[in-house]
């Protein structure tokens, strides 16, 4: 070959070797979005025990194509405090097999035979059929999920294209001596593993490294015995990036990552004794055998289901080998709540998010209940934890701020932005819910050391009040959990119960101070507490409105609510039927004469 045909033939392999990683990369980001959040609750919540945990981990890495990807995400639960040591040993077993379907999707390549089924399948033409299918759902479809599919089509076709690039524009190498005696010296383990873990350390993907390998056995100068050591490095090469990803995390989440390290070294350690021991003494004919693509897809996957078969029964080892490298400590470590290791999974950052904007709604929501309290009882132990409170509902503020603005960039589903939105523009309310609580509790500080006490009809209007009041925010903070339109929608009228309820008690201690039987002193701090009722109510709004106007698209908040009161609305009808249920279910005593 002259040095133009060979400049050719390597631009024809870097460009397919572009276009297969390119592949990878977009089928792979599109099978994240398209499982979005559910990632989150399947890894975290279900993973209860090591063997459930390695089934999951298949299950999840099958799907989003990437073991590496796994294992970063249970490296980013583990540090936040989602996941257990114990729960991730099993995931991050299971994301070792779960990778190995990347080998048997390419090779199809290797599909030999005349009949129509076989021809289908052969990349060749199930690589044009896919990116068909493809096209068509992401540009004349409008649902986003069938556009999802259709881009994980389309980056299925461009890896199986680049695959059978890299495959023909390599195909030279066989007639090249030089070729064939760097590819026979990868029969020495030592070798071979090293390059193995340096190709797949270098590229971040087990799965490309070992389509690349794939790639290759077109040239006929592999050999089963060359490809076992490569394939057993590119398993330790694919821990590189889950170790990278601790840099500042907690001693819990290194440990996780290398559980995954020890997992691998190990395992590749009894392979090779294995294999090469009875190799020493039995020489095993199949190791001269040319490998092709089928042949890697087997190595791949028997090496991690034998070293599984091996090391799940002893998961404890595992554990107790992370714990000598790095040993427990005294100091209590305060998991992280938003990990910035996920934000590589936006699908999966964004349910974090949510389940932090819970907490701190749960921490808002418990602030207010103590704090009403104190107006009855005052007790500085429950103020103080109502100012611990305040103060944690500021730092989840300025945390999910902070973490939401590196996801708006990102690309995201629909519900995964709906989602985003909502809580982005809520935390501030539950923020402001917190600090009425506080000065709710100031209040009744002030009463406890004035000895202010109201008089028995104002402290049943009061607790008339502080029911409503509880209930519009227990109502809110449960439509927002769930994430339920329905209940939503129920929020307002309870709102505009408060607000009637609060003019009504206005009105009758101004009537008590015109008779005399209040002071001004007392209603200053009365003054105070209605003021902190209504405004409490009137956030809650903002959320169900908020919730209301990400969702479908509505008005401006202040329009869609006069909108809403004026019967402008389709729903105007039932809020003002829900007004009145709610309005009967809190009635003040009869005033005395």
């Amino acid at each position: 070959m002259t040095v133009s045909d060979y400049l050719l033939q390597i631009i024809s392999l870097l460009g397919g070797l572009a276009l297969f990683l390119f592949g990878m990369d977009v089928m792979g980001k599109s099978l994240e979005r398209l499982a979005g959040g559910k990632l989150q609750t399947i890894l975290a919540k279900m993973s209860s025990t090591v063997f459930r945990g390695f089934f999951l981990g298949i299950a999840v890495t099958a799907v989003i194509q990437s073991s590496s990807a796994t294992t970063v995400m249970v490296v980013g639960f583990v540090n936040s405090g989602i996941m257990t040591l114990k729960q991730a040993i099993g995931v991050i077993m299971g994301s070792n097999v779960g990778t190995t379907v990347t080998s048997w999707l390419l090779s199809l390549t290797a599909l030999e035979g005349d009949s129509l089924i076989v021809q289908i399948f052969k990349p060749s033409t199930l690589a044009p059929l896919l990116g068909i299918v493809g096209i068509v759902l992401f540009m004349f479809t409008k649902r986003e999920k069938n556009k999802g599919i259709g881009t994980i089509l389309l980056g299925f076709m461009a890896l199986m294209t680049g695959m059978e690039l890299m495959s023909e524009s390599m195909a030279f190498l066989k007639e090249e001596a030089w070729f064939s005696n760097l590819m026979g010296s990868f029969s020495n383990p030592i070798l071979g593993i090293i390059a193995g873990a340096a190709l797949t350390a270098l590229i971040q993907s087990s799965s490309a490294s070992v389509g690349i390998l794939q790639g290759l056995c077109s040239t006929g100068a592999i050999t089963v015995g060359n490809a076992l050591p490569i394939i057993l490095g590119q398993n330790i090469g694919t821990c590189v990036t889950a170790m990278i990803s601790t840099v500042g995390a907690n001693r819990n989440a290194r440990r996780t990552a290398l559980v995954h390290l020890y997992f691998n070294i190990v395992g590749v350690a009894i392979i090779a004794l294995i294999v090469y021991g009875c190799n020493l003494f039995y020489p095993l004919e199949i190791l001269a055998k040319d490998a092709g693509p089928m042949d890697i897809a087997i190595l791949h996957t028997g090496f991690n289901l034998t070293a599984t078969a091996i090391l799940l029964p002893m998961n404890k080892l595992l554990e107790k080998l992370a714990y000598l490298t790095i040993p427990r400590q005294e100091i209590h470590q305060t998991p992280v709540l938003l990990d910035s290791r996920l934000l590589a999974t936006p699908a999966v950052a964004i349910q974090r998010s949510m389940d932090v904007a819970v907490q701190m709604a749960d921490a808002a929501q418990v602030a207010m209940e103590k704090a009403i309290s104190l107006t009855k009882q005052f007790n500085e132990d429950i103020f103080e934890q109502v100012r611990q409170l305040e103060n944690q509902t500021d730092a989840y503020e300025d945390a999910l701020g902070s973490y939401l603005v590196q996801l708006t960039g990102q690309k995201l589903t629909v519900e995964d932005n709906r989602i985003l939105n909502t809580v982005l523009y809520t935390i501030s309310d539950f923020e402001r819910i917190a600090d009425h609580a506080m000065d709710i509790a100031k209040a009744g500080r002030e009463m406890h050391q004035k000895n202010i006490r109201f008089s028995p009809q104002a402290v049943e209007e009061l607790a008339v009040l502080e029911q409503a009041v509880t209930d519009v925010i227990a109502h809110t903070f449960n439509a927002f959990r769930q994430q339920d339109l329905y209940q939503a929608m129920k929020v307002e009228p309870q709102e505009q119960v408060v607000d009637a309820l609060v003019k009504e008690v206005k009105s009758r201690h101004v009537r008590r101070l015109r008779d005399g039987l209040c002071t001004v002193e007392y209603g200053f701090v009365l003054e105070d507490l209605l003021t902190n009722y209504e405004r409490s109510a009137d956030h809650c709004s903002n959320v169900a409105v908020e919730m209301l106007q990400v969702s479908e698209g509505k008005l401006e908040a202040h329009e869609y609510l006069n909108a809403l009161k004026s019967g402008q609305l389709r729903e105007s009808a039932q809020f003002s039927e829900r007004f009145r249920k709610y309005r009967a279910r809190y009635t003040f005593p009869e005033e005395k004469e």
